[in-house]
């Protein structure tokens, strides 16, 4: 790690190719200004991305990258960081691709608590394949493939995470730069699992959670006397249908990761040359 690192180190030489206004520029620029401020460098930082519009972002980003498997992210994540502590993992990716294909990896991302970082740029729609209703879309969300509304509940990944068993629970707005910094920030330094729901709106296909809708609406837990080590506050919180939170809903600081529980502090992607002993022998049984 180094503390000579500016944000702009993790900028690589690709242009995005995100519509103007994107949300996920912010969300971007947040991640790299938050891996800097922790005092990481792109030689020890590890982004996985998803499939859809955030996918993109491992391209966008100067480090070690891997873009995935749609809704694959999370275990590919989680592997690199159990076989090498050393890296800061960071997860990217979308409400389609982690609350609908991805979502049951989700659960078990979340259990494990693997110290690594997961950032969703929640956007309520499908963009990448221009505009049909995510799993987060409200219950009468018009689009040309749900032109009544999908007709069901949204997820709600807060209520999800929680369920699961988060140590780390959080919600940031794309376009308020310094909170959602500072969010970010915190998952990173999040002794476990660090969870991220990203209001990042889209400005092409979404004409309902628009940037106003945000600005007018959430509210920030900073500005209220509240306890993120308090699970049930959290709770009251997590499934109250009247408001959106912005900030650090949920944290246990007696969190203890999955590598540590099981004594994962080695670095395993060096291997020795050749086959282990009785590799050869353990194979011809089974040929």
């Amino acid at each position: 790690m180094s503390s000579d690192v500016r944000f702009t180190d993790f900028k690589s030489d690709k242009q995005p190719t995100w519509c103007p206004g994107c949300g996920d520029f912010g969300t971007m620029n947040g991640m790299m200004k938050a891996l800097a401020e922790t005092g990481n460098d792109p030689d020890n930082t590890f982004v996985v991305a998803g499939i859809g519009c955030s996918g993109k972002i491992g391209t966008y980003m100067h480090s070690y990258a891997l873009h995935g498997v749609h809704g694959r992210a999370l275990p590919v994540g989680a592997g690199v960081k159990m076989a090498n502590p050393d890296l800061e993992v960071m997860v990217a990716g979308g409400d389609g691709d982690g609350y609908s294909i991805g979502a049951g990896h989700f659960v078990h991302a979340v259990r494990r608590n693997v110290d690594m970082s997961y950032i969703v740029m929640d956007n309520r729609i499908y963009g990448l394949t221009k505009g049909q209703a995510s799993p987060t879309s409200r219950e009468d969300f018009e689009t040309a493939t749900t032109p009544e509304g999908p007709k069901q509940p949204p997820v709600n990944p807060l209520a999800l995470a929680l369920a699961s068993g988060a140590t780390f629970i959080a919600q940031s707005f794309s376009s308020d730069a310094l909170r959602h910094q500072e969010i970010v920030q915190k998952a990173i330094e999040h002794d476990g699992f660090g969870f991220v729901n990203v209001f990042s709106p889209c400005v092409t296909f979404n004409d309902v959670d628009t940037y106003d809708y945000f600005r007018d609406s959430l509210v920030d837990l900073a500005d209220e006397d509240y306890d993120p080590n308090d699970r049930e506050a959290a709770k009251e919180r997590v499934l109250d249908a009247d408001k959106e939170y912005m900030g650090v809903l949920y944290q246990d600081d007696e969190s203890v990761p999955y590598g540590k529980q099981h004594g994962l502090d080695s670095n395993m992607s060096e291997v020795d040359e050749g086959a282990p002993d009785g590799a050869t022998d353990l194979v011809r049984e089974f040929y």
